[in-house]
């Protein structure tokens, strides 16, 4: 048995891990994109590193699209077998893609006005809407705790990760040479106090572990204090210079977070008399799904939702659907709330706000989440003072914050939990996925000491024998 590492693999994102079976069959575990890694993101993403048509089946740990954005372009190629995920993965997945796909053909519809100009060759998206609904019909549904049998050497279950809605660990049970491997991909691990989800449940024990650690040498802020920071941007921002705040926020988790954030703080009389905006179709698609998926929320918003019907809606919310909509927010001069996809600030119309915002002393560009360091959102929160947005140069003369305790990833202590259910001693290798270099290399010598005697961080492309 072998484990390639095409994606996530010393960078963030661009999830994909391909297990090979002494029997020829191939388990691809999640087929994310890159994203925010400047010009080598069209180059990584245009290679998977194997043949779509020689695997034998998918598996996907959640939504996010650096988790699930390659499997219109997977199928396309000639992937025609089974899809399996969780049914709130398979419900924000249908919408994830589309806007992906709609995403990439409003960029390059923009692209290919300047390159007209220019007089230069056009550029393609890597996938239309139509090549992402062709993924739905091979999508199938396992819920939590089942153990699913994929085929007669193969059986999943899914465990909890608390990461967003529907987000699971891979639990598998291989059969190879007459024994029963036994390997978990965590997929994304979200945090033992979150503020919407359930904790990450504890998993059967492996053989093989393959687990993220964006946050493996971080601890975050206590959850909390994220109310009133957000409070005081607002008040800043919008009453004290009366300017716009600009939110790029992750249109599954962190922006029900936010909308959750005001709500509770219209409840308590404390929200500022203001319009706030939603404007992403994709956030408010998504908000109706997890609305209707209660049964993963936590005990604490259960408890709310015993007295308030909608928890992420309050007085002042607006929601944009149209593009007219949002360009007209641009010409606004009134100081509001803007909240927009995507939390990188790398596509969408978020990177179109901040561009029309960026060189205004008076407005606030707000980083609430993980960004990858050479996104448009991690430059800005790493202090850049100028930037390049659509290929035009920007001086930032905006504010910039960032409230990092809002992330959705686990810190070291979560991840450290998380583990906490295993025998290191029956760990024969943990595999360190999803960071950046320096951050798992650190990440390593705390597992080493924990316990765990053999971990690796694999390259890209890497492929590694199990020794079975």
């Amino acid at each position: 048995m072998k484990i390639a590492f095409h994606g996530a693999a010393r960078t963030v994102t661009g999830s994909k891990h391909l297990v090979t079976m002494a029997s020829g069959k191939k388990i691809l575990l999640d087929c994310g994109m890159f994203q925010g890694l400047g010009k080598d993101t069209i180059r990584l993403n245009s290679e998977f590193g194997f043949g779509p048509s020689e695997l034998t089946h998918v598996i996907i740990s959640h939504a996010h699209i650096d988790h699930v954005g390659l499997l219109p372009k997977l199928v396309k190629e000639g992937y025609h077998g089974d899809i399996y995920m969780t049914p709130p993965t398979a419900d924000l997945a249908r919408i994830l893609l589309l806007d992906s796909a709609r995403i990439q053909e409003d960029d390059v519809r923009f692209i290919n006005r300047d390159r007209d100009r220019q007089k230069r060759e056009h550029v393609e998206p890597l996938y239309t809407q139509e090549d992402a609904r062709n993924v739905f019909p091979l999508i199938k549904l396992v819920d939590y705790n089942e153990r699913f049998k994929v085929a007669d050497d193969i059986e999943l279950m899914y465990t909890d990760c608390g990461h967003i809605l529907g987000s699971a660990a891979i639990n598998l049970v291989l059969k190879e040479r007459g024994k029963d491997v036994r390997l978990t991909f965590s997929g994304d691990i979200g945090r033992y106090r979150d503020m919407l989800l359930k904790s990450p449940e504890v998993f059967p024990q492996a053989d093989f572990i393959l687990i993220e650690s964006t946050y493996g040498d971080k601890l975050h802020d206590m959850v909390a204090p994220a109310t009133d920071k957000v409070l005081n941007y607002i008040v800043d921002t919008c009453l004290k210079k009366r300017g716009k705040l600009i939110i790029p926020a992750f249109s599954v988790g962190r922006t029900q977070e936010i909308l959750y954030i005001l709500n509770r703080l219209s409840i308590e009389n404390r929200l500022p008399p203001i319009t706030y905006y939603v404007d992403s179709p994709l956030s408010i698609e998504a908000t109706e799904i997890i609305k209707h998926h209660p049964e993963c929320f936590n005990k604490d918003v259960r408890e709310v939702l015993s007295h308030d019907d909608d928890v992420f809606s309050f007085p002042g919310l607006q929601y944009v659907r149209t593009a007219e909509e949002s360009i007209a927010l641009n010409s606004m001069h009134d100081p509001c709330v803007i909240i927009s996809a995507s939390g990188m600030a790398e596509a969408g119309r978020v990177k179109h706000h901040i561009a029309h915002n960026i060189d205004k002393p008076n407005s606030t560009i707000l980083i609430v989440g993980y960004c990858e360091p050479h996104s448009l959102g991690g430059r800005l929160s790493a202090g850049a003072q100028a930037v390049h947005i659509y290929g035009q140069p920007y001086q930032v003369k905006a504010d910039i914050g960032v409230i990092r305790s809002m992330s959705a990833h686990g810190d070291y202590e979560d991840l450290s939990q998380w583990l906490a259910c295993q025998d290191p001693r029956e760990v024969q290798k943990l595999f360190i996925v999803h960071g950046e270099y320096d951050v798992q290399l650190n990440f390593k010598e705390r597992l080493l000491r924990k316990g765990f005697r053999d971990v690796e961080v694999p390259a890209l492309h890497q492929e590694i024998g199990l020794g079975i």
